[in-house]
């Protein structure tokens, strides 16, 4: 009888941490680099799965300095697959293919000359993300982007060139901190 109540005791016991390890179903973040480029981001994650969520990630983005006004958004929905570490979602190593939108105004003040730039484009990423029993949310990513964009100018075809800035291969990174609920 002794037994059986202290393998009843780990079994409750094993379930409850178990239980405590999937608590968190969805998370809201922000990249604290990106207030440097003087944008805003912030990201949605939400739990699809044991090892496999969603996120959609937004920023803004704007500034006038010296007569010139810029201004952009962008939208990232991605899936993401944990493979390594916890393999749960919200916790672990994962690989994350996205889509990418992103959509650039300059403007000239004086003038009133304006550009506008826009891409659409995809890539993958490879990240750990890690959340602790207080719901706090650490995330760390990398990986290869394409963007395939499309420039109009109002003005005088030399005035602005953005093009080359935003179009082709880059990289995504970023680091993101949030909360989970």
């Amino acid at each position: 009888m002794k037994k059986l109540f202290v393998i009843a005791a780990f079994l409750v016991s094993a379930s409850a941490l178990k239980a405590q390890e999937s608590e968190y179903q969805q998370a809201i973040k922000i990249n604290p680099l990106s207030l440097f480029v003087v944008t805003g981001n912030v990201a949605y994650e939400h739990a699809t799965g044991s090892n496999q969520s969603f996120q959609v990630g937004m920023f803004y983005s704007g500034v006038s300095v010296s007569g010139l006004k810029y201004s952009g958004f962008g939208v990232t929905p991605e899936y993401r697959f944990y493979f390594a570490g916890h393999k749960e979602a919200l916790n672990g190593v994962y690989a994350a293919p996205f889509v990418r939108f992103q959509s650039f105004t300059f403007k000239d003040k004086e003038t009133t000359e304006k550009a506008n730039f826009s891409s659409i484009g995809g890539g993958a990423t490879i990240g750990w993300e890690k959340t602790w029993n207080s719901g706090f949310v650490l995330d760390l990513f990398a990986g290869p982007s394409y963007n395939a964009g499309k420039f109009k100018n109002d003005a005088d075809e030399d005035s602005f060139d953005v093009s080359s800035g935003v179009n082709g291969f880059g990289i995504r990174t970023g680091i993101t901190l949030g909360f989970a609920f």
